[in-house]
């Protein structure tokens, strides 16, 4: 049977001289394995359309035990990506974590929207990086069922103080007093972080890139954000380490 859809190229894998294996994360279908046949050809019409970061409409034919890719018409590459090292370790780190939490077998299309949404936004430079990666994690592990609690002090129902506590192993938030009382351990961060770390949770997906905050900033609300990921999919992310490492 063949179908058709639209789908991000996630990783490839060479399969001898002529082939490739490649993971997409397509609209309709979720992640998708699917194996390339002559895609190593640079003359090869699925060439651009199935290289890594690539999005692009795709005939699928779905086998008894796999699926193989028939036709694949790049739409769009982020050739940004490609000119700097450090976003490019980024992107693979979003490709990672869409392997690791979107589903399969079954539509993703918010989690794809998010994807070519934020590479957009990281190969044309429109916010800065570590914005990018906060807005991607934290409305990732939303979608995947993991929405941390971040609507008042888990303990005294506050809404807001100068200074909040975020806890990545559970994802509640508490004001700094009820956190010093009960002996706590978070990440501190001051209200406008706090502001920020729910909107990339809470805002419309719309307006999911649409604020501000201080750089001084971003550094530990990325922190927070990423040690929430991994808490709440018990994983390390080896693409998030070397990106670390370049920074």
């Amino acid at each position: 049977m063949k179908f058709k859809t639209k789908g991000l190229i996630l990783r490839q894998q060479n399969i001898g001289e002529r082939d490739k294996l490649v993971w997409v994360l397509t609209d309709s279908h979720g992640i998708l394995r699917a194996f390339v046949r002559g895609a190593k050809n640079i003359k090869s019409p699925k060439a651009a359309g199935t290289g890594l970061l690539s999005y692009a409409a795709l005939t699928v034919f779905e086998g008894r035990d796999s699926y193989s890719i028939d036709e694949a018409e790049a739409l769009e590459q982020f050739i940004g990506l490609h000119k700097n090292v450090e976003d490019m370790s980024l992107a693979q780190y979003f490709c990672e974590l869409c392997l690791n939490l979107c589903p399969t077998g079954q539509e993703a299309g918010e989690q794809l929207r998010l994807a070519l949404n934020s590479l957009y936004m990281l190969s044309n430079k429109k916010r800065p990086a570590l914005q990018i990666k906060i807005c991607f994690e934290m409305r990732l592990i939303t979608l995947s069922g993991y929405m941390p609690d971040l609507v008042m002090c888990a303990e005294c129902g506050v809404y807001e103080a100068p200074e909040m506590v975020f806890v990545p192993h559970t994802g509640k938030l508490y004001c700094t007093s009820c956190a010093e009382t009960h002996g706590i351990q978070g990440v501190r961060l001051p209200i406008a972080a706090i502001t920020a770390l729910r909107h990339t949770v809470y805002a419309d997906v719309s307006k999911l890139f649409s604020f501000e905050l201080k750089e001084e900033l971003l550094a530990p609300l990325s922190y927070a954000s990423e040690r929430y990921v991994a808490y709440m999919t018990q994983k390390d992310y080896p693409t998030l380490q070397f990106y670390k490492a370049l920074l």
